[in-house]
């Protein structure tokens, strides 16, 4: 369900042929890059990347960064990275940049697979020299730490599901709603962290029995800061992870007056998964669609990039 796919025909040589040309210009041609660089899936302009290192003697990721700038420069270089190393990349920079982006850590973390999120610590560990826990560990406080490190085990459950057990655990998200005591935040944080989707859509279902009361809402009454909103986005993408991202697009969008790194960063990591799915729930949620919205905000060939990845229906233009 993503909007980029493999293209057809595909010929490395003579993409990385044209990327040359477009760079080594006396004035880079960014249509060719965006023409290029967002109708290849990742694996196909890896194979660019390869073809032009031969080619040239030189790494297309370090020239895309010396001839682009600003936003325009954050997508054509995204889009360079395969997704475990283009994660891991936006981890380190949320974790040791001038301010800690606790809403990227979220976004990240609170979504990716068992496999995902081995992957990205690898290459978290590759290109760092540093571990992924570690650093949260350092760089993060509280409970919000506690359940960023236990995500980033990767350890949850995967298929199996208990239903003799689901009103025990929906028991204790109950009582942790109620007590709010450090021991209750960490059995909260264990059950969401480690049971299994399967498990968790009925531990949800009991909770709503015993407390007449939705898993979000309860939490979003009971506590409050990042620890709050991971424990909302677990949920969320739990239940519907197009609808969560279609739900960070539009605050990225209208609630920051563009929150550029955002809209980047999930565009470029559901492009061959689920953005399809994300531009019909954003759809069918705000009204307006994610192309239209994208097309308001943004502009020139940053916006024309955006676009090309969004990809859009006739009616959305």
């Amino acid at each position: 369900q993503g909007t980029i796919l493999p293209a057809p025909n595909f010929n490395p040589i003579m993409d990385a042929q044209l990327l040359g040309g477009a760079l080594q210009g006396i004035s880079c041609e960014k249509d060719v890059l965006i023409d290029i660089l967002t109708q290849r899936c990742n694996s196909q302009r890896l194979m660019i990347a390869e073809a032009y290192r031969d080619m040239y003697g030189r790494d297309l990721i370090t020239d895309l960064k010396e001839n682009l700038s600003h936003h325009f420069k954050a997508v054509m270089v995204g889009l360079m990275y395969p997704p475990a190393s283009y994660d891991a990349h936006e981890l380190w920079h949320a974790l040791k940049g001038v301010d800690i982006e606790e809403k990227c850590l979220i976004d990240i973390l609170a979504s990716r697979s068992n496999m995902e999120i081995f992957q990205m610590k690898e290459a978290y560990l590759m290109q760092y020299n540093t571990d992924l826990q570690q650093d949260i560990d350092s760089e993060t406080s509280g409970h919000f730490r506690d359940t960023l490190i236990n995500l980033a085990q990767g350890t949850r459950m995967e298929g199996y599901a208990d239903p003799s057990t689901a009103a025990q655990d929906a028991m204790i998200l109950w009582e942790a709603c109620q007590q709010k005591t450090g021991e209750h935040k960490n059995m909260l944080q264990m059950i969401l962290c480690n049971r299994s989707h399967q498990q968790l859509w009925m531990v949800f279902q009991e909770f709503q029995n015993i407390s007449g009361q939705d898993i979000v809402d309860a939490i979003n009454e009971c506590y409050d800061g990042y620890f709050q909103e991971l424990l909302v986005a677990i949920v969320l993408c739990i239940r519907d992870k197009p609808s969560y991202f279609a739900y960070r697009l539009y605050n990225a969008i209208h609630d920051f007056g563009f929150h550029n790194k955002t809209v980047i960063r999930i565009l470029i990591a559901r492009s061959e998964i689920d953005l399809m799915n994300i531009r019909q729930r954003y759809k069918e949620r705000y009204g307006k669609s994610l192309f239209h919205d994208i097309k308001h905000f943004a502009s020139g060939h940053y916006e024309s990039a955006l676009l090309a990845i969004c990809a859009g229906d006739t009616e959305d233009y």
